[in-house]
Order: structure tokens, then C-alpha cells, then sequence
């Protein structure tokens, strides 16, 4: 019989900065040692939605809290990845509708150093771990060079 292997879902796993603070974000949480036992892949993979996945989600609808939960944990790695990297704490802020979009601000002392819009929060996942870290790391390299073009504000 022959078989074919499939790739697993959300395809190789990456080395990443972002990952693995975005993990250590996760097991903070776990104040009763409930995941202890859970792998790093099994904390992220409900950030991975596959291309099928997606398509089965409807164009419009209410975020679960679950879907919340994991967004807010998303900005808050970044956040300290940003801090780690600069020196300079990042505190989020987040504003969200109940029908799925708002907004998410990192800021640095008087610096705004992430603003995004937000939509379809809903749908909020990566494709692969690849584009899970590559969106993390983007935003940290981003707010970090804001802080360094503009330290006084960051530290203010």
C-alpha cells in the first residue's frame, strides 16, 4: 500500500525569536501547570488556519473570546520582543468591536510604535509558522527602528 505523507499542518516548524516568545507569552498564562505537558507546537497551533480552513470560515462574524485571547497574546510577544530588543517597554492597547475590527496600538513611552487596523479578527491565523513568525518579527523590527529614530519620545 502505498501512502502518502502529508505536510503538517501549517508546514515546518521555524526557528524564530518570535515564536519562542510568543510561546513563553502562552505558558505565562498557565498559572496550574495544565500545558506543561503540552509541546510548543500544540500551545501555537490554533494560530495556524489553513488555506481550507479559511475558506469554510464565513466573510463575516463574531470573534470567539478564544480568538481574542490569542490576538491579545500576539501583540503582547511583540510588545516584549520590542522591549527585550530596545530597552524600552511596549504596552499595547486594543479596541475591539464585537462584530470582529478595531484597533491595536503598541506604544513606547509617548511613542506609538504599532497601529494597526483591525478586520475579520474572527479569522485571525497564519497560513504557515513561516508567516506566523515573518508577521511578528516585521512588526518588532519595525517598532524597534521607530524607537531608535525616535528615542526621546520612546523614553519620555
Amino acid at each position: 500500500m502505498d501512502t502518502e505523507t502529508e505536510a503538517p499542518r501549517g508546514g515546518e516548524m521555524v526557528e524564530s525569536p518570535f515564536l519562542k516568545q510568543l510561546v513563553a507569552v502562552i505558558r505565562a498564562e498557565d498559572t496550574h501547570g495544565q500545558w506543561d505537558n503540552k509541546t510548543d507546537i500544540d500551545l501555537l497551533e490554533e494560530f495556524i488556519i489553513t488555506k481550507e480552513e479559511r475558506r469554510e470560515m464565513p466573510i463575516i462574524g463574531d470573534p470567539e473570546p478564544e480568538v481574542i485571547w490569542r490576538l491579545t497574546r500576539f501583540y503582547d510577544a511583540v510588545g516584549l520582543l520590542v522591549e527585550k530588543r530596545s530597552g524600552c517597554m511596549a504596552t499595547q492597547m486594543q479596541n475591539m468591536h464585537h462584530e470582529g475590527f478595531g484597533r491595536v496600538v503598541l506604544i513606547a513611552g509617548r511613542l506609538v510604535v504599532v497601529s494597526k487596523h483591525l478586520r475579520d479578527v474572527h479569522r485571525f491565523g497564519f497560513e504557515t509558522w513561516a508567516k506566523l513568525a515573518q508577521a511578528g518579527e516585521k512588526l518588532v523590527d519595525d517598532a524597534v527602528k521607530l524607537i531608535e529614530e525616535f528615542p526621546e519620545a520612546a523614553k519620555a
